[in-house]
This record gives C-alpha cells, structure tokens and sequence, in this order.
C-alpha cells in the first residue's frame, strides 16, 4: 500500500476521494492527521480545529465539505468539472457537478410511516429528512411507489374547507404532500401533531420544511411510501 504521508490513508484515496495531500499527513494544518479527521467526522480541509465536515466549506461553493465527499466532488475546488458554474449552485439545481455537460441527477423522496419521516434524495445522496405527519388508523396513507402529479401553491381543500399549502399530488391517488393545514383565517393546525399520524391519509410538513420540499421537487419526481 502506498502511503507516502504515512497517515493511514493510501496515496490513491487521497487523490481521487478524498482531495487531500498525499505528501501531508496533516493537511489543512490544524495538528490533527487527516485520517483521525474523517474517521471522527471533521474536516481536513479546514485549519480550524475540530470543524465538523457538515459545518465546513472549505472552497466556499455553498457545497458543505460532507455533500462534497457524498457526492465525489473536490472540497478544495468550488467547480470540480471545470463549467464555470459552482457546485453548490449545480446541486441546488439538479445537475451532476462531475459533468461538464447539464446533466440532471435522479430524484427520490421517500416516506417512513413507521417512523414519521419523510426524506429526499438526489442521485441517491440524502439531502434532509423531515418529521411528518401522514394518515390516521382510520384514514391510513396508502404505502407503495408513486410519483408526483400536480403541484399547487396553495390548494384549497372543498372536503374540510382549509387550504393546503405547498400542495404537491400524488399521481392517480386523492392524497399528496402539504403545509399543516390553514384555516381561511390563517390559523395553522397541527404543528404539535409533527411525528404522530393523525392526517386524513395527506402527508404534513411543518413550516419551512413544505416549501423546501415544493420547491425541490418536480412533476414526475419518485415517491416511495413504506
């Protein structure tokens, strides 16, 4: 195995996965080896002791250093494919980072009834996950794989008189993905409910995280519910 550093991590790795110098054991310089730094969880690239790889952005592309090492993008290069457009910018928008080409990357979200959470991927890298609530025992959220098949700002529910916000439908089915429901006079219902199901079959988002996810998501986008 060569290792020219001597920090436990094959020169090979250092190059092509991790983006650290195989000649420095140490490479950002904050006293701690680079080995010891990934194992624990915190950045290399970051001369600031004990910054955890979630925390740092060492090449300042909006792309934090453990979304680089996910998705094999350089964490000491904003623009890792050399398209002029930087990688965090390219992940927001869907694109791979590693092509020079725009080409989209696969888009997923997924449903833990069991536990209440509700997660989103892009080319199989978990961007966030989510506490939900999804339907009631009488009212149970249909588990299965779908897709998104409408979206709407804010829908208006003629069953319960309530809006919706941030309504994404699934396809073929009379349930989809929601803001907790607004009463017409702007009152909010069921914050405290996040974690419980307690829905008519909808699945709810808090405040914030029903925007992310709307604003994430397309027409067509994979759902699966388990």
């Amino acid at each position: 195995m060569d290792d020219a550093d001597g920090d436990g991590i094959k020169d090979v790795d250092e190059i092509s996965i991790y983006h650290t110098d195989p000649n420095n054991p140490d490479t950002d310089g904050d006293g701690y080896d680079d080995r010891k730094e990934l194992i624990n969880g915190y950045s290399p690239y970051n001369s600031e002791p004990k910054i955890k790889l979630e925390k740092s952005d060492a090449d300042k592309d909006g792309l934090n250093d453990r979304m680089e090492l996910n998705f094999k993008t350089d964490p000491t290069n904003p623009d890792t494919d050399g398209d002029g457009y930087k990688d965090g910018d390219e992940i927001k928008q869907g694109y791979d980072p590693l092509n020079i080409e725009k080409v989209k990357l696969a888009k997923r979200i997924e449903v833990d009834l069991k536990k209440q959470e509700l997660s989103y991927f892009l080319n199989g890298v978990r961007m966030d996950k989510f506490k939900v609530s999804t339907g009631k025992a009488s009212t149970p959220t249909p588990k299965g794989t779908f897709t998104i098949g409408n979206k709407h700002p804010k829908a208006w529910s003629k069953a319960y008189g309530l809006w919706m916000p941030y309504w994404q439908g699934i396809a073929g089915g009379r349930f989809g993905f929601h803001e907790l429901p607004e009463w017409p006079g702007g009152k909010k219902e069921g914050a405290n409910h996040l974690g419980i199901p307690v829905s008519h079959g909808c699945i709810r988002l808090g405040v914030g995280p029903a925007k992310i996810l709307y604003n994430w998501a397309e027409v067509g986008t994979p759902v699966k519910i388990y």
